[in-house]
């Protein structure tokens, strides 16, 4: 986590400006919501992944109840 706020203050306005005109060239204004909504989700199930939570316990729960 410290590597990142390293990287994060080597970047100046100038820098994320073109980063984000690279990828617009790239992928186009259409895609880049797609593309993070994605990335968004990846990130999402990688930490319930790393945390060992699954979708089976709920499930498990609702039968119990009936």
């Amino acid at each position: 986590m410290t590597n990142l706020f390293v990287l994060l203050e080597f970047l100046s306005g100038g820098h994320i400006i073109l980063i984000v005109f690279v990828l617009v060239l790239l992928f186009g204004s259409s895609k880049i919501p797609e593309l993070m909504r994605g990335l968004g989700q990846g990130i999402n199930e990688f930490k319930k992944a790393s945390r060992g939570e699954t979708d089976k316990p709920a499930e498990d729960t609702k039968e119990e109840k009936k």
